[in-house]
């Protein structure tokens, strides 16, 4: 078993591996597949959960179906780039629901944003309107996806 400095055995990985792969899986069938009586198993996503490891579980929606397949990544550069400029940045960037991930980067730009719309003219809006009117941003520059070759999130 893993010791308190939050070191993964193997069967920890092999676990976590199953739950990547399916999240709904019963601890009978996860127990089966890792070759783990189902007590011991439940004990440990138990402490995988309380140690901070599986963050959570969520359905994977598909984008297209719900009439959101476009997708851009936008650099954003910001006029400020002190604590309180790049607090007030983050705080106001969560609240877009047309962004998919924000990432500050250590590159020639500040932030690189996903960004999911219904297409291309919904997306100049969503930059437009509600991107370049973010605290601090100075200018913005678009990617656009042409396909998704892989993408674990969906």
């Amino acid at each position: 078993m893993s010791s308190k400095l939050g070191r993964l055995d193997e069967m920890d990985e092999r676990i976590l591996d199953e739950l990547r792969r399916d999240g709904r899986i019963s601890v009978t069938e996860l127990s089966r597949k890792v070759n783990l009586s189902k007590t011991p198993c439940q004990n440990r996503i138990k402490r995988l959960e309380e140690e901070g490891y599986i963050l959570g579980y969520r359905a994977v929606v598909d984008p297209h179906r719900l009439g959101l397949p476009h997708v851009a990544f936008v650099e954003v550069r910001l006029s400020d780039t002190r604590k309180a400029a790049l607090d007030a940045f983050n705080r106001a960037v969560r609240e877009l629901p047309e962004v998919e991930q924000a990432h500050m980067i250590a590159s020639s730009f500040d932030y690189l944003l996903k960004v999911r719309t219904k297409d291309i003219a919904a997306y100049r809006e969503v930059l437009g309107e509600k991107i370049s009117a973010l605290p601090h941003v100075s200018n913005t520059s678009t990617h656009v996806s042409m396909e998704a070759v892989k993408d674990e999130s969906e």
